[in-house]
């Protein structure tokens, strides 16, 4: 873990493309107001740059209209945008409470040892930047890891290990819930509206997330609105059968109880005052 960061601020080694300027212009453009266009422009300067470059925010600024402070407040915000270069492949390892508990921390640990890095730098040969990460959103599948914003699911420190070697061999490795790994700068460009034409390759969902949705299904469950045990979400709950008439009954007794113990308060606080008054 000996590699000397980059300069954060160093000036680009080249200048923005007459397409890319084209494109950032393009993105503003979609919006009733261009500024909310800001976070996919960033994302496309990381695409041609590897990183938000200081030509990069003072090119969004200057289509957008506000100032370079500005710009750079919202990139040193979102943990996202990245101000030192992010190499071929941007490894980030969930180490928040599920995730650690089930193996993250080692995880991370053996990937940083492994690759002889630390938290947020880069394998001396650009391959692989390393990161933990807060959570991802898929405790259904801990512990997990994102390459390139692409799940792997269940991993342990030898799967990982396995991850990072394929991908500094130039191996085709795909994500366990999409599509083959593309690189960081390939997935950035996506994120910042320019489809690759790989949504629809892999599976969308895996089991662990439609359990829920199984069950729901058997039972005859839907969302307000729909129907369910055999009437809508509109008709009264005395007709309902079931768990989930059983449910709205019980709310309404309860409320009905409540009803009526104020009734009886009020019918003793009168009683009490007749006889105080005899």
């Amino acid at each position: 873990m000996n590699h000397p960061a980059p300069d954060r601020f160093t000036e680009n080694e080249r200048a923005l493309t007459q397409q890319t300027w084209a494109e950032l212009r393009q993105i503003a453009a979609r919006y009733p107001e261009a500024r909310s266009g800001l976070l996919p422009m960033l994302h496309l300067v990381q695409s041609e740059e590897g990183r938000v470059t200081p030509e990069g925010i003072e090119a969004c600024a200057e289509i957008l209209g506000i100032s370079p402070a500005e710009v750079s407040g919202v990139a040193t915000f979102y943990t996202m945008y990245k101000r030192k270069p992010v190499g071929d492949y941007h490894v980030g390892v969930c180490t928040n409470t599920l995730c650690a508990v089930m193996g993250g921390d080692l995880i991370f640990e053996r990937l940083k040892e492994h690759l002889d890095v630390g938290n947020d730098e880069t394998t001396a040969d650009g391959t692989i930047t390393l990161e933990h990460v807060e959570c991802n959103a898929a405790c259904d599948y801990a512990p997990v890891m994102m390459v390139n914003w692409e799940f792997m699911d269940n991993q342990t420190p030898d799967s990982a290990v396995q991850v990072v070697d394929d991908l500094r061999a130039g191996k085709d490795v795909h994500s366990t819930r999409g599509p083959r790994l593309c690189t960081w700068r390939e997935a950035e460009r996506v994120l910042a509206g320019f489809p690759d034409d790989l949504a629809d390759e892999g599976p969308s969902a895996g089991p662990a997330s439609l359990v829920g949705l199984g069950i729901a299904r058997e039972r005859g469950w839907t969302a307000p609105g729909g129907k369910a045990g055999g009437r809508t979400a509109d008709e009264p709950a005395a007709a309902a059968t079931g768990a989930d008439g059983s449910h709205e009954a019980d709310r309404q007794d309860s409320e009905g109880a409540v009803q009526r113990s104020d009734a009886d308060l009020k019918h003793e606080d009168d009683a009490q005052g007749t006889e105080e008054a005899q």
